[in-house]
């Protein structure tokens, strides 16, 4: 059994659509961002760095004490290697998935967030901030398109480089990118979108999503230090 903790956000949609492929047992416990129960010392001690999502595993692979794992692209490659799906066996092709895997971890969605930032929760307009991000999103997004102009999946089968893709890419309006210049992306989003798991997947946690750009609280829990 799996414990699941996440939000309706990209980084817990990933997740939240891994478990679902995987039809594994798991437990999605709420994990409220805009209230700040990111910050509790319960969810701190599971992780540190007091972001979504996180797991804890029950029954790990070597039948010890429960395993806790943060970090969405850790916690992808934990449960990927345990199920030994969505990863290839291969080494190179193996070795492929995992750096289009740290691409979406360290540029992707890193540069889509800040973009999303600027665009749309900063209290003041920052040109050059947006600019900058938007800039490097769009960069970013051109790659993609030109790597799925020869495959219909990142690294040509579905694994979970594109799952921690799809969802950045799901939330590109919110960034003020378009996709118009970007048809092989485009493509690639429509067949990931139509696979049943990943509808489940976004449709957990779907009625709590809260518009973060309308609510005070939410502001202060999610960009202020804690």
């Amino acid at each position: 059994m799996i414990e699941l903790f996440s939000w309706p956000a990209p980084n817990g949609h990933k997740v939240q659509i891994l478990v679902e492929e995987l039809g594994i047992p798991y437990h999605l416990t709420p994990i409220n961002i805009t209230k700040g129960d990111q910050h509790t010392p319960a969810y701190q001690a599971i992780n540190p760095n007091s972001k979504i999502p996180a797991i804890r595993d029950l029954s790990p692979a070597d039948g010890g004490e429960p395993v806790t794992v943060f970090e969405s692209g850790a916690v992808m490659l934990y449960l990927a290697e345990k199920e030994k799906r969505f990863i290839p066996n291969d080494f190179r092709k193996r070795t492929e998935m995992m750096q289009w895997l740290f691409w979406q971890v360290g540029g992707l969605g890193p540069m889509m967030g800040q973009s999303q930032h600027f665009f749309r929760y900063a209290p003041a307009p920052v040109p050059y901030a947006l600019q900058r991000y938007q800039n490097e999103t769009r960069r970013l997004i051109k790659m993609l398109d030109h790597r799925l102009s020869v495959r219909e999946f990142i690294c040509d089968e579905y694994t979970i480089a594109d799952m921690a893709c799809f969802p950045w890419i799901r939330i590109h309006k919110l960034t003020g990118v378009a996709l118009d210049e970007f048809p092989h992306v485009q493509a690639w989003y429509g067949r990931i979108r139509k696979r049943p798991a990943v509808a489940r997947g976004l449709d957990l946690l779907r009625d709590s999503w809260v518009d973060v750009s309308k609510s005070s609280e939410a502001k202060a829990n999610l960009f202020s230090a804690a």
